[in-house]
């Protein structure tokens, strides 16, 4: 049986299942990209590598509701959602395509040694091992930064979305990009290990679990390859006592319930000033308690199911097991019972540092609760993880609430929004949520070959 299977979690119906990939279509394919890297294709002009960009930015536009309707199905996002991720793929690959030519300009370097500059080069192959959460924005943002520098690019994606893999794969080549530079692989994490392992290959992109990311960081250690991870995260919203109640709450309610709470960087440790506490957990409460699940396809449905059976048995285990350690339900905390991978949006409070789940990520609709009395304990307690990906600040006061984000241990801090993503931003975490960034000109240096080049004076 195949390990590559798309089911519908709103039914559990088997959609289609897709054939692993041998040893020799992998080898194959490593070949095919390692080839391709030794062409001009990839070290020579970049026009025509950002030409395919223009061209996937345009077709991803003109199927917009095709895409999102493939991936509502297969992962259960509600549909709306999965259109706005379609949109964006389509913004990072238009902004690579008009912007890297500039990025990737040399970069003087002034010194008394002699004329000095930084060029940037491709490395080589990239293998790239991506989640099921956004399963084209992850792809997206490997291959489009790694598209324009002349990186190609082995794809391993998660087992659970492989019609969003094929049809991703199938839109890079129609938008002319040569055999090599896109490779879609259905393949196991051992055959993974044994890429990595390959000296043709020069680096590995992963976003996912910490386990996963575990593993192949230490694989690439292993064979001194450059790796870059992005893992979970255990994301603060602090709400201080003079912010706009009624918009956070709006927003606090948007990350937990989007994408059924599967977000690495939404929300999901609410620390409230205890001056608004009892304010915003009336609110709050209220608009989760009021969600609609339902259909993903169904535009008036607010609440879709998680990815897949073992998702929502994680999280059932996950908050029966808080509970056991002192954790209190304020609301929620069960499964939605009939068809399909539904959880009640969830309200736990009471849990202490003693309480495994208070390091924990729930991946789902479940939000944790604190109180604090002042600014430097909302930060201490943000700080008092092993994640550090996102976070977001909550105040009409902007030096008070710029002061709060600079204290705070993550890759990314928003105030007065959710944390959100674009194009132009660096992306990416500290401490357990992993290393490296995606996206922006730094995304777009990761895995380039930064040269110095020096005449001397």
């Amino acid at each position: 049986m195949s390990a590559y299977q798309s089911i519908n979690p709103a039914n559990n119906q088997l959609l289609k299942s897709w054939p692993n990939h041998d040893d020799t279509f992998m080898q194959q394919a490593l070949s095919a990209a390692d080839e391709l890297y030794h062409s001009t294709w990839c070290k020579g002009d970049m026009q025509p590598r950002l030409q395919v960009l223009h061209r996937l930015a345009d077709l991803i536009d003109q199927r917009v509701d095709e895409l999102a309707e493939i991936a509502s199905r297969e992962m259960g996002k509600l549909i709306g959602q999965s259109r706005g991720e379609v949109k964006i793929c389509a913004q990072i690959a238009r902004y690579y395509a008009e912007h890297a030519a500039h990025l990737l300009q040399a970069q003087p370097y002034p010194s008394t040694v002699g004329d000095a500059w930084l060029e940037y080069h491709p490395i080589g192959v990239v293998v790239a091992v991506e989640p099921w959460n956004f399963p084209y924005y992850q792809l997206m943002r490997v291959l489009a930064p790694n598209l324009a520098l002349g990186n190609p690019v082995l794809a391993k994606h998660a087992n659970i979305v492989p019609h969003c893999a094929d049809v991703f794969e199938k839109l890079v080549e129609e938008a002319g990009a040569p055999k090599g530079a896109w490779t879609n692989l259905f393949i196991s994490n051992q055959q993974v290990a044994d890429l990595i392992a390959d000296p043709r290959v020069q680096g590995v992109a992963l976003t996912g679990s910490e386990r996963a990311g575990s593993a192949v960081a230490e694989q690439a250690g292993k064979h001194l390859k450059k790796s870059t991870l992005e893992l979970g995260g255990n994301d603060v919203f602090v709400v201080l006592d003079d912010a706009d109640i009624d918009e956070a709450v709006r927003q606090g309610v948007q990350a937990r319930l989007s994408n059924c709470g599967q977000v690495c960087t939404a929300a999901k440790r609410f620390i409230l000033h205890e001056k608004i506490a009892t304010e915003f957990m009336a609110k709050f409460s209220a608009a989760l308690q009021s969600a609609k699940p339902g259909d993903p396809l169904d535009e008036s449905t607010t609440l879709g199911p998680l990815s897949s059976k073992e998702a929502r048995d994680r999280l059932v285990k996950q908050v029966e097991d808080a509970i056991k350690q002192g954790a209190h339900v304020e609301l929620g905390g069960k499964v939605i019972e009939g068809v399909g991978c539904y959880y009640q949006p969830t309200i736990l409070t009471g849990l202490t540092p003693q309480n495994p789940a208070y390091y924990q990520e729930f991946f789902g609709p479940v939000a944790q609760v604190y109180v604090v009395a002042d600014d430097r304990t909302a930060v201490a307690l943000a700080n008092d993880s092993h994640y550090g990906l996102g976070g977001s600040v909550w105040t009409r006061d902007i030096l008070r609430g710029r002061n709060m984000a600079s204290q705070i241990e993550t890759g990314m801090v928003f105030i007065n929004s959710q944390s959100d993503t674009a194009a132009e931003l660096p992306f990416g975490g500290v401490k357990r949520s992993g290393y490296g960034r995606e996206l922006s000109d730094l995304g777009l240096k990761e895995f380039a070959n930064q040269k110095l080049v020096v005449v001397a004076g």
